[in-house]
């Protein structure tokens, strides 16, 4: 049995689209990289999050060094957590995922962090093939949160 090619979050363009019925599921049969609220676009960054991050650690500066950090290591992130799932390495693929998950929250990345923890469900259950599905998905969602995060927040005057 072959092994699916690695993912690649650069350009937000997976490899291969996730298979019908699988990932699709998590966003309620809607496609994965179009979410939709009653036919608006829905955001990928919740700002108030951030507007709490802010408070909590007495001013801007400091929150919009955390959310540029999590950007410019989107990839990286992304990366070790692709190889760990396709590799099956369930201590490795844990260890990414929940960092993935809180760093995701933390920045507003609500929607992305809820998708992770659906990950995080399928690799404690060693569904490593839910997995690998759900990585299309993961490397979407990811790319279109640093991309709104970004634009939104970190280059924000």
């Amino acid at each position: 049995m072959d092994s699916p090619p690695l993912i690649s979050s650069s350009g937000g363009v997976p490899a291969e689209p996730a298979a019908p019925g699988s990932a699709a599921d998590v966003n309620g049969g809607a496609h994965p990289g179009v979410p939709t609220a009653g036919g608006e676009p829905m955001q990928w960054v919740e700002l108030t999050v951030l507007a709490e991050l802010e408070a909590e650690l007495d001013g801007p500066e400091l929150a919009r060094g955390f959310a540029g950090d999590y950007a410019a290591m989107w990839d990286q992130r992304f990366s070790r957590l692709a190889a760990a799932v396709q590799a099956h390495d369930r201590k490795a693929a844990l260890d990414a995922v929940i960092s993935l998950r809180i760093a995701s929250a933390m920045v507003g990345g609500i929607r992305l962090a809820t998708l992770a923890q659906s990950l995080e469900d399928a690799i404690r259950r060693d569904d490593f093939a839910q997995g690998q599905d759900l990585l299309a998905v993961v490397c979407e969602h990811g790319v279109s949160t640093v991309s709104e995060l970004q634009a939104a927040y970190i280059v924000k005057n």
